[in-house]
């Protein structure tokens, strides 16, 4: 979602504060964010940081189990998994009943009114409406009969009509019935209903508040929270009306050992109170965990060595103090976007491939990751099918003179005659450092680089406009399957889409396209791995790492369980008020 969807940079650390005074009497989680939200609308969270805001107060059909693994699709707002046609083009759900949307003073006498199968055609009605300029659209695009046609309708009328329900795959039979028809078989498409981009909203929200319904969620989810104001404090309240779901009975292998089944059974949410707090930087995030300010946080590279042993355990320090170690490969991929919108890379494959030689990445490994990281040679990576461990991409080896060769014949023999390259990152310290280190690596082979600085709601919107010419980013998984990595480079997903490379090529797009219709197996996965080193030879990036996620958690957090898709996931943890007000003090 994550950047389910649209992209993530640099480590994802959460970290809180709260006073030694207040610290015992509730039970508070606390958590932040490292960027800035861009807002609370579903249709528009295409990044990690406002996904995880969204899905506190918003819900969709479906959702992962959260202890299990491989990961797999359970009923969230749907009251039990569709039933599909035997040719794989309609699915039916039942919804649950009696799910209340918060109550809200947009509602006639401020009181949530039931959910129903049609909150669910209109919340994809605002996904596909133009105006909207959902960066989740590619989703959906060309899926499911009749949608594109309705968004064409309305894009030029005066106003979007709501009301105009003739979309033959997307249909409330009832209240409690939503069918969807494809107009081509996608394996892949029950994952779109766990995304935050087709969470359900209510239609009056989104009336009553007009523009400002970005700062004003109206959900089902588990917490609610008042009008964000764009500080860097967000405070979630339970829902008091949630429906009755309880924490999971059974999980995968060693989460019984690991007390993760201990709250099995209990309804849910555990914790009645969330405090999120934005904090860009890795060092004040950091000395929020120390102090126990914080329930969980990751390691920032110049702490790395002093907290994790060469055997990946803990130091001494953090073990007396309870701290407890978590080490998960994450499905992700960092890279560096060349915009082929710009005349300089769209035609020119050598320039692109002097400058990935050029490029240093397993000394960025070190430097950035502490060596933890995998090196890409395609964007899948491992633990997808698609993935190849023997493959070794030959634009991937850092070769400096090779680089230089491929320069002079791109047409810039020493870099000259090349234009200065603007590449654009995070204002924050590693972001700077990450892009310094591409700008030394480059001036090796005579490529002069200026580094231009943003906030993260800066940058994506730089990205969406189609105006960065260079910048880096990451992209978290919105759903384990190869088809989430390359979709990033496929032609119709161009800006605002999630393809900010705005690279398009016909014959990536037409074998993409058809591998994408097959159902899940050795041949789909070697025909995903061949498209993905075929191109990736092309550089429509330069790869960076697919990363490993180290998070450090104190003793009272408890049910904490990593997953790539964590989306709602804070609805499991739980505060064991006396084990902190005991640990606190050793702190």
């Amino acid at each position: 979602m994550r950047v389910k969807s649209i992209l993530l940079l640099g480590v994802l650390a959460l970290a809180v504060s709260c006073t030694k005074k207040d610290n015992f009497k509730e039970k508070v989680l606390n958590l932040t964010v490292a960027a800035k939200i861009k807002g609370l609308d579903p249709v528009n969270t295409g990044d990690t940081y406002s996904s995880n805001e969204v899905a506190r107060v918003y819900e969709g059909l479906l959702q992962y189990h959260y202890l299990k693994r491989p990961y797999e699709l359970i009923p969230n707002l749907a009251a039990e998994m569709p039933k599909v046609s035997e040719d794989g083009l309609t699915y039916t759900f039942k919804i649950k009943k009696g799910v209340k949307f918060h109550d809200n003073k947009c509602f006639e006498g401020g009181k949530g009114r039931e959910l129903k199968a049609s909150d669910f055609v209109y919340s994809i009605q605002r996904m596909a409406d133009a105006r909207n300029v959902s960066v989740g659209w590619w989703l959906l695009d060309d899926k499911i009969v009749g949608l594109n046609e309705w968004r064409d309708r309305n894009k030029d009328a005066e106003k979007t009509n709501y009301d105009d329900l003739d979309i033959p795959g997307l249909k409330a039979l009832d209240d409690y019935t939503i069918q969807f028809k494809l107009k081509k078989p996608y394996p892949q498409f029950l994952y779109s209903l766990a995304m935050s981009y087709t969470y359900a909203v209510p239609r009056e929200a989104v009336e009553f508040y007009g523009k400002e319904f970005l700062n004003n969620p109206v959900g089902t989810g588990p917490y609610m929270t008042g009008t964000f104001t764009q500080t860097n404090t967000l405070k979630y309240e339970a829902n008091p009306n949630y429906r009755d779901e309880f924490y999971p009975s059974e999980g995968a292998p060693g989460d019984k050992e690991k007390g993760l089944l201990t709250s099995a059974g209990k309804k849910l949410p555990l914790v009645k109170k969330v405090i999120v707090n934005i904090l860009p930087e890795d060092q004040p995030r950091w000395l929020a965990f120390r102090k126990g300010k914080t329930d969980f946080n990751g390691i920032p590279k110049d702490n790395f060595e002093s907290t994790v042993t060469p055997d990946k355990g803990l130091s001494d320090e953090f073990k007396k103090q309870g701290v407890q170690l978590e080490i998960t490969p994450d499905l992700d991929i960092t890279y560096i976007v060349f915009n082929h919108d710009d005349p300089l890379f769209k035609d020119n494959v050598k320039l692109k491939q002097a400058m990935s030689l050029a490029y240093d990445n397993a000394e960025a490994n070190k430097l950035f990751y502490n060596n933890t990281a995998v090196l890409a040679q395609t964007p899948i990576p491992p633990g997808i099918g698609g993935y190849d461990e023997n493959y070794e991409n030959p634009y991937m080896k850092f070769d400096v003179e090779k680089a230089k060769k491929l320069l002079a014949e791109a047409g810039y023999p020493e870099g000259k005659g090349l234009p200065e390259i603007t590449y654009d990152t995070l204002s924050k310290t590693v972001s700077r450092q990450m892009a310094e280190f591409f700008k030394k690596n480059m001036a090796a082979i005579g490529v002069n680089i200026k580094i231009n600085t943003n906030t993260w709601p800066q940058l994506t919107q730089k990205v969406k406009k189609r105006k960065a010419q260079m910048y880096g980013m990451a992209w978290l998984g919105d759903y384990p399957d190869a088809e989430n990595f390359l979709q990033l480079i496929y032609g119709p997903n161009q800006s605002p889409g999630p393809n900010g490379a705005n690279f398009d090529d016909a014959g990536f797009n037409k074998e993409f396209a058809i591998i994408t219709k097959m159902q899940p197996g050795k041949e789909r996965a070697e025909r995903y791995a061949k498209l993905a080193q075929k191109y990736s030879e092309q550089v429509p990036w330069i790869l960076g790492v697919h990363r490993t996620s180290f998070v450090l958690k104190h003793s009272w957090l408890k049910n904490y369980k990593f997953s790539t898709f964590n989306y709602g996931n804070v609805k499991y943890w739980d505060i064991d008020l006396d084990k902190k007000k005991e640990m606190v003090n050793k702190l």
